[in-house]
Formats: C-alpha cells, sequence, structure tokens
C-alpha cells in the first residue's frame, strides 16, 4: 500500500467516507492510526468541514433549493412543509442547496439526484411518501 502522509488526511477522510457512507469511530481510529496522527486531530478535522458525516446517510436524500428564483417561488414555504412531516422516519433526509442552476423549474427539489421541478408541499409530500418501503 502506498504510504500515507498526514498533509492528505482531508483527501483519505473524503475517500474512506465515499467508500463507507460515513466516518464511524472505527474509521476515524484506523484513519488516525494509518496516518500516524492523534484521533483528536483527525477527528477535529473531520468535525470542522460539514462535508462529512458520522451517521450513515438516509435510503433517500431531499435537497430544496434555496437560490434566488427557487426562494422568490416559494421555497421557504416548500421547506416549510417538508419540516412538517416525519421524513426520517420515512427514511428520507431533508437538506437545502443554495442553487442548482434550473432556475426556470422553480421552486424546486433534488431527490436522490433527480430534480423535481416545480414542486409544491402538497405534491412534494405526496410524492415523497412513494419512496416509503
Amino acid at each position: 500500500m502506498a504510504e500515507l502522509h498526514a498533509d492528505g488526511l482531508i483527501e483519505v477522510l473524503s475517500r474512506a467516507q465515499e467508500l463507507e457512507g460515513h466516518l464511524s469511530p472505527a474509521l476515524l481510529r484506523h484513519v488516525a492510526r494509518r496516518l500516524r496522527l492523534p484521533p483528536s486531530r483527525v477527528l477535529g478535522t473531520a468535525s470542522f468541514y460539514h462535508l462529512f458525516r458520522f451517521t450513515p446517510p438516509a435510503a433517500h436524500s431531499c435537497l430544496v433549493c434555496t437560490g434566488t428564483a427557487c426562494h422568490v417561488q416559494g421555497a421557504a414555504a416548500l421547506l416549510a412543509a417538508l419540516q412538517r412531516e416525519p421524513l426520517a422516519q420515512w427514511g428520507i433526509e431533508l437538506g437545502t442547496v443554495r442553487c442548482v442552476g434550473t432556475c426556470s423549474g422553480a421552486p424546486l427539489l433534488v431527490v436522490d439526484g433527480r430534480v423535481w421541478n416545480h414542486s409544491s408541499g402538497a405534491t412534494a409530500v405526496a410524492d415523497l411518501r412513494r419512496l416509503m418501503p
């Protein structure tokens, strides 16, 4: 195996998360051992960056676009409607994204990597319910 260096900690953490889905305590300890770093440095670095996650991802992801066009077209109401639902119980992780770049479809969601255009709270909730097992 190629020699690992502390200078590449962020890249190592990123690849580890890509392979495992999240950074578990055991995985963080393994990275610390392999890079010969204190575990506190590895955890501190991982927790500093918001792109690293410490729990397994949900079965589905739902991102509400909050860019300017989506905001003007009702993204706040769409997000509020989704926040009132028990999405986590449905296996759906809710988040926001600043801009998807398809402003003509505002307001929009990105669900499991696919763009849902002209979404409303009611239709989004109904469509998300269909993702439940």
